[in-house]
């Protein structure tokens, strides 16, 4: 317990789904805890309840990334982890989907976190830390009908990693790593549910490719969260951590 004791972390999307989870449980193990969301109801309620802070962003600007980040600096005066979570699934196949649609699930999903990578460093590198940035199994592994989805998620892919490398090569001290989750029950599973004809069908397929059988479970990614922000990963940087019950197998 209390692994995160006496360190800031910044949590995007921080309000619901995968970023509720990593701020209960960061909040749970002794970090100043503070949600990043445009969410403003849901992440203030959030913030009461975990004894967090909660701080309006919209990832895809960059005004409002630096306005977050002056926040941070005039409050706390360091940030020691960043979890870019931000993020949104629209179905589609690459005949199907809007350019619309596809650019705005690219600023959110990749844009953003190339903005939190490219601004955090300057109040990072101060005192070293963790950036870990939320990709997916569809970073990896295409599907048909997730085109944007696909090119967002392996954009995140290999942006960790260059920015891995150049985190390293500036000797700041700042690690950068991916987690890819499978198919996990949240809020955002539900919406894209809702974007199919026939969403009992489409929720048995995932838990069919799932040899584990069954979808995972926010907590179980927020424990790979907490293993990339605390201490015990200070020798791993740019790594792609899978927690997908097998899917990929």
């Amino acid at each position: 317990m209390n692994v995160l004791q006496g360190k800031v972390a910044l949590v995007t999307g921080g309000a619901s789904g995968l970023g509720e989870a990593i701020c209960r449980r960061f909040a749970a193990e002794g970090a100043t805890v503070v949600i990043g969301d445009i969410d403003r109801s849901a992440g203030e309620k959030l913030a009461g309840e975990i004894g967090a802070r909660f701080q309006v962003l919209d990832v895809t600007s960059e005004p409002a990334w630096l306005q977050a980040l002056d926040v941070l600096d005039r409050t706390q005066g360091r940030l020691d982890v960043l979890v870019n979570n931000a993020g949104i699934t629209t179905v589609g196949t690459v005949e199907s989907l809007s350019l619309e649609a596809f650019r705005h699930m690219l600023d959110i999903d990749l844009v953003g976190v190339f903005l939190g990578c490219k601004h955090a460093v300057a109040l990072m590198k101060r005192t070293g830390g963790s950036i870990i940035n939320m990709s997916s199994m569809c970073g990896i592994r295409a599907q048909a009908d997730l085109a944007g989805y696909n090119a967002a998620k392996a954009g995140v892919t290999l942006l960790t990693k260059s920015a891995a490398l150049h985190y390293a090569k500036q000797r700041y001290g700042i690690r950068c790593n991916s987690i890819h989750p499978g198919a996990i029950h949240t809020s955002m599973l539900e919406k894209v549910m809702a974007q199919v004809d026939n969403p009992r069908q489409l929720y048995d397929g995932w838990v069919a490719g799932h040899p584990i059988g069954r979808l995972g479970r926010p907590e179980e990614i927020s424990a790979m969260a907490l293993y990339l922000a605390s201490e015990d990963s200070a020798f791993t940087t740019g790594g792609e951590f899978v927690v997908d019950g097998g899917s990929s197998l």
